[in-house]
C-alpha cells in the first residue's frame, strides 16, 4: 500500500500514477479532504493507511486542496476522475457545489462517498457521519452548559457557512437548548472559515461585542485553537470558558492552563479508517440504501437512514483527568 499525498490546490492536484501493474492489480481509493494540513484530517490519515494495509491490495491516495473552498475541491475530484481511481471518499467543503463533479465520477464507474461533511445524496452512494448529528449537538451545548450551573451566554464559532456538518450541529444544539439546558442564552453564531485568522477575528468580535459573554463552542478544530488562543492571550481565563470539537493533540496546552474545561471529539483516526473500509466495499459491490447494514471493520457496523447516511461512534469528551494520554495519539 503506498500513500501518496497530492499536494496541489487551488490549481490541477499534480498526478501522481502508479505504474499500470499497479493500476490493473490494485483497488485505487482516494481520501479527499477538506483541506490539507489539517491536524484532523492528517489523523484521518493514518487511519485510512491501516485500513488499506488490512484489505491488502489497496493504494490509498491522500488528496485536498490547500484552501478549505468547493472550487479547489472540485479541482482535485477533476484529476482523481482523470486518473481513473476506483472510489472517491471525500469530506466535503459545500454539500451542493460538489455534486455535479461527483455526479461525473459516478458515470465514470467510480464509487462515491462522503464521510465527516456531507455531499447531498445525489453527489454520493453514501455518506458516512462521524457521529450522530443530534448527540453531538446536544454535546457541545453541554460541554457549556456543565460549567454554567445558573446559567448564561454563550456564542458559537463555526466553520464554513456552507459545512454541512457544522450546520447541522449547530441547529441540532438549537433544538436541545429549550428543553436539556434552557438557562443558555445563544447570543450569536459566527463564521471563521477554518482559518486561524479569521476565527481569531471572529473571537475578538464576540469578546467586544457581547462583554457578559461565559462560554465560547467551536465545533471546529480550528476555530477551538484559535478561540482559545485568543481567551488566554486576553487574560480571561476563568471568565469564558472555550469548549466545542477538538483533536487533543494541538488542545492540551489550553487545558492546561484552564481556557478549556474540556472538549469533545470522535477519534479521526477511526473515521479515516472507516471510510476507507466503506470505500473498499463499493468497489467490491456492496449496494448501499436506506435500512442497509454495512461493516465498518474493527468499529463494527452501520446502518444507514433514508438518505443513505449513517454515524460511526458517539463523540469522547476529554478534560484534564485523561486529555494528555490522548494527546499522544492524535
Amino acid at each position: 500500500m503506498k500513500l501518496l499525498k497530492l499536494l496541489a490546490a487551488t490549481s490541477a492536484a499534480a498526478v501522481l500514477l502508479a505504474s499500470p501493474v499497479l493500476a490493473q492489480d490494485q483497488t485505487r481509493i482516494a481520501l479527499v479532504v477538506k483541506s490539507l494540513g489539517n491536524g484532523f484530517f492528517d489523523a484521518a490519515a493514518k487511519g485510512a493507511e491501516e485500513a488499506a494495509a488490512e484489505l491488502g491490495n489497496v493504494e490509498l491516495i491522500y488528496t485536498g486542496p490547500t484552501a478549505a473552498t468547493a472550487e479547489a475541491q472540485i479541482e482535485v475530484v477533476n484529476s482523481l476522475i482523470a486518473q481513473q481511481v476506483d472510489a472517491i471518499a471525500i469530506s466535503a467543503n459545500d454539500p451542493d457545489a460538489l455534486v455535479p463533479v461527483l455526479q461525473r465520477a459516478m458515470q465514470r464507474g467510480i464509487k462515491v462517498l462522503s464521510w465527516d461533511s456531507a455531499v447531498a445524496p445525489e453527489g454520493r452512494q453514501l455518506h458516512l457521519n462521524p457521529s450522530d448529528t443530534n448527540l453531538i449537538g446536544e454535546t457541545i451545548i453541554k460541554l457549556a452548559a456543565d460549567h454554567l450551573p445558573e446559567g448564561g451566554d454563550v456564542a458559537i464559532l463555526s466553520a464554513a457557512s456552507t459545512a454541512t456538518n457544522q450546520n447541522a450541529w449547530i441547529e441540532a444544539a438549537k433544538a436541545a437548548i429549550p428543553e436539556k439546558f434552557p438557562n443558555i442564552n445563544l447570543v450569536a453564531v459566527v463564521y471563521g472559515d477554518d482559518d486561524s485568522v479569521k476565527s481569531t477575528e471572529e473571537t475578538r468580535g464576540l469578546i467586544s461585542a457581547y462583554p457578559d459573554l461565559d462560554a465560547i463552542i467551536a465545533p471546529t478544530t480550528v476555530g477551538v485553537v484559535s478561540a482559545a488562543q485568543v481567551i488566554t492571550d486576553q487574560d480571561l481565563i476563568g471568565q469564558i470558558n472555550v469548549t466545542g470539537l477538538a483533536l487533543p493533540s494541538e488542545f492540551k496546552q489550553f487545558i492546561d492552563n484552564g481556557a478549556s474545561k474540556g472538549v469533545a471529539l470522535w477519534n479521526p483516526i477511526d473515521l479515516g479508517y472507516s471510510a476507507v473500509v466503506l470505500a473498499h466495499a463499493l468497489v467490491q459491490g456492496a449496494e448501499p440504501g436506506p435500512g442497509v447494514t454495512m461493516s465498518l471493520g474493527r468499529m463494527g457496523q452501520v446502518t444507514l437512514d433514508e438518505t443513505s447516511a449513517g454515524p460511526m461512534a458517539v463523540p469522547f469528551t476529554f478534560d484534564s483527568s485523561n486529555i494528555a494520554e490522548f494527546a499522544t495519539y492524535f
